[in-house]
C-alpha cells in the first residue's frame, strides 16, 4: 500500500503540533516530522514532538535533513545523527537518513545498532539531486540495498523533462520491495501522483501551498479531491493533456469529475511536454513502449496539436479525415498493440455546441450565412466543421492575409475588419482570444454590428459571459458560450477515452466543474 505522507515544517514544536493535527483532519496517512526545520532542535523537542505525533495513530518518519540535500538548516553531521538515533529509541516507526551521510564516519554503526535494539523502526536511505537525474538509478539502488538490505531506498532527482521521469517508473515497475523514487518540479509532478498505481512507497504532499519541502509538491487536497488518491490502484487506466503550458488546464479536474460521478477507475493528468515535435514524439515514444503504464488516450493542447496530427499519421491505425483537412489533432487515442488514433473534437464541439442552442443537427447548418473572428488553429477547427455541413463562411481577421490564406483552402469567402459594419451574418463567431480573462472589456465585434436575429457564439469560456456576449444579448441576439463549446469537445472527447458502455458524457458535471473553477480562479 502506498501512502501519502505529509511533511511536519515548522520552526518550534507548538506550531509543528498544530501542524500535526491539520494533516490528521487532511487525510495524511503518514507524518514526516522534518525536524530540521526546527530552529531550537534537540533531542527534548524531538521527543516532544514525536509523542504529541503518535498520539494521531499514524506511521512516522522522523527527518533531520542535511542542508546539501535539501534540509532547511545547516546542522553538522553528528547532530543529525543523535537525532535519529533518539528517534529511534522513542519509538519512530522511521527515520530517513541520507545515504551519503549513512556511509560516513560511524554513522552506519551507530543506526544500525539502534535499529536492532529497538525492531520497530526502520531505516530509509535516501538520495536527492536538486540539479538534474542521477547518472544511473538502477545502479543508486543497488548500491542502497547493498550498503543495507533491510533498508528502503528513497530516490528523488530533478527531471530536466518529463521525459526523465520514465526512468523512475521503470524502476518502480522492476523492483520488488519497499522503494520511494520520486521526481521534483513541474517535469515530475505525475511521479508524484503516479506512485499509488506503480507500487511506490509513499509519496509527499504538502499540507498547504505554503508549506511545501521539495519542489513539486501539491497539496494533499489537490491529491485526494483532484487527482482521486483514494481510488488509485494498479488497475486504474490513465488519461491526460500534453501541452507547455498545462498547470492551468480545466480538462483534469473535469475529467476527474466525471470519472468520480460514473465510478470508472480512470485517472486524468497534466502532462508538461516542453519542446517542440522531437520530445513529443519521445514523449509519445515512451508511453507506447510502457503498455503497463496504462494510458489510454490523451487531449493535446498548445504547442503540439500539429505533432499529435503527425504522430498519429505515423503510428498508422486510424486518423479522422477533417482533423486531417484542419491540420491538428486535439485526441489520440491509444489503441491495441498499441496503435495511435487522432481526431479532433474542436470542430464538433463548435459544431455541436451551435446546433444545441438553434435546437437543429448538424445538416441544419446547411446554407446558413456564418461570420467567423480570427484566422488562427480555433477558426480553423470552426471554418473546417461549418464549410463541412455546407454553411456560408466568410472569415474577418485583422492580418487580411491570414484571413485569405484559410477562406482559399476551405473554399469560402472572407473580409477585413473594417467590412465589419456591413456584415449580414445569421451567425457570429468569435475565434479569438479578444475578451479573454483578464482583458474582459475588449470585444472584436462592436455592438452596433450586432442585431437581434443573429446568434452569437463566443469560443473565449473564461469569462462565461464575455463583453461581446453581453452586448450581444442586449441586441436581442442569441447567445452561446464558449462554456459550450469546452463542455461539447470533452463530451466528444469522453466517448472516445471512456465510450459510452457507462452511458452519455455526464454533461452536467463537466458543466458545474467547469463553473466552479473558473469562479474560483477569478476569485468570484
Amino acid at each position: 500500500m502506498t501512502c501519502l505522507a505529509i511533511p511536519i515544517s515548522a520552526g518550534g514544536v507548538t506550531a509543528a503540533c498544530g501542524r500535526i493535527d491539520s494533516a490528521a483532519a487532511a487525510g495524511a496517512e503518514l507524518l514526516e516530522l522534518r525536524t530540521d526545520y526546527l530552529k531550537e532542535l534537540g533531542t527534548e523537542s524531538v521527543k516532544k514532538l514525536l509523542e504529541y505525533a503518535k498520539s494521531t495513530g499514524l506511521p512516522i518518519i522522523v527527518t533531520c535533513r542535511d542542508k546539501a540535500q535539501g534540509g532547511a538548516g545547516d546542522r553538522p553531521l553528528e547532530l543529525r545523527t543523535g537525532i535519529l538515533l533518539e528517534a529511534i529509541k522513542a519509538g519512530a516507526d522511521f527515520v530517513d537518513c541520507e545515504y551519503e551521510n549513512f556511509l560516513a564516519g560511524d554513522t552506519q554503526r551507530k543506526l544500525t545498532k539502534a535499529i536492532a535494539e529497538n525492531k520497530k523502526t526502520r531505516l530509509i536511505l535516501s538520495a536527492h539531486d536538486f540539479t538534474g537525474p542521477f547518472a544511473d538509478l538502477t545502479k543508486l539502488y543497488d548500491d542502497i540495498k547493498a550498503a543495507s538490505s533491510q533498508a528502503i531506498p528513497k530516490l528523488v532527482y530533478t527531471p530536466g523533462h518529463i521525459n526523465d521521469c520514465f526512468e523512475a517508473f521503470d524502476l518502480l515497475h522492476n523492483t520488488t520491495g519497499d522503494v520511494i523514487v520520486l521526481c521534483m518540479g513541474r517535469a515530475g509532478l505525475i511521479s508524484r501522483i503516479l506512485a499509488k498505481k506503480l507500487g511506490g512507497f509513499l509519496t509527499f504532499a504538502s499540507l498547504d501551498e505554503g508549506s511545501s519541502t521539495a519542489p513539486g509538491q501539491i497539496t494533499a487536497e489537490q491529491m485526494k479531491k483532484l487527482y482521486r488518491w483514494d481510488y488509485i490502484d494498479t488497475e486504474t487506466e490513465l488519461f491526460g493533456v500534453i501541452g507547455n503550458p498545462v498547470a492551468h488546464s480545466l480538462s483534469p479536474a473535469l475529467f476527474n469529475a466525471c470519472f468520480g460521478e460514473r465510478d470508472i477507475n480512470g485517472l486524468y493528468l497534466p502532462l508538461l511536454v516542453e519542446g517542440q515535435k522531437s520530445r513529443f514524439n519521445q514523449f509519445m515514444d515512451n508511453i507506447i513502449a510502457r503498455s503497463w503504464l496504462g494510458f489510454g488516450g490523451f487531449s493535446v493542447t498548445i504547442p503540439h496539436k500539429a505533432h499529435a496530427l503527425d504522430y498519429a499519421n505515423a503510428a498508422g491505425e486510424f486518423v479522422e479525415p477533417l482533423a486531417v483537412d484542419i491540420g491538428v489533432v486535439n485526441t489520440l487515442k491509444v489503441g491495441i498493440g498499441p496503435r495511435i488514433s487522432g481526431y479532433n473534437t474542436d470542430y464538433a464541439g463548435a459544431r455541436d455546441a451551435l446546433c444545441a442552442a438553434l435546437k437543429i443537427d448538424k445538416h441544419g447548418l446547411h446554407s446558413k450565412t456564418c461570420a467567423v473572428m480570427g484566422a488562427g488553429g480555433a477558426a480553423r477547427a470552426v471554418v473546417a466543421g461549418l464549410v463541412d455541413v455546407g454553411a456560408e463562411v466568410t472569415v474577418y481577421n485583422r492580418t487580411v492575409a491570414k484571413a485569405q490564406a484559410l477562406s482559399e483552402e476551405f473554399k469560402c469567402r472572407y473580409a477585413p475588419l473594417e467590412a465589419l459594419n456591413q456584415m449580414d451574418a445569421q451567425v457570429v463567431i468569435n475565434c479569438t482570444s479578444i475578451g479573454m480573462y483578464p482583458d474582459v472589456d475588449a470585444t472584436p465585434v462592436p455592438a452596433e454590428c450586432l442585431k437581434a436575429d443573429m446568434t452569437v457564439f463566443d469560443t473565449v469560456y473564461n469569462p462565461a459571459e464575455t463583453l461581446l456576449l453581453k452586448q450581444a444579448a442586449k441586441a436581442g441576439a442569441k447567445t452561446i458560450s464558449g462554456i459550450e463549446m469546452f463542455v461539447r469537445q470533452a463530451m466528444a472527447q469522453y466517448k472516445l477515452f471512456i465510450g459510452t458502455d457507462t452511458g452519455e458524457p455526464p454533461e452536467k458535471i463537466m458543466r458545474k466543474t467547469i463553473l466552479s473553477c473558473l469562479s474560483q480562479e477569478n476569485g468570484v
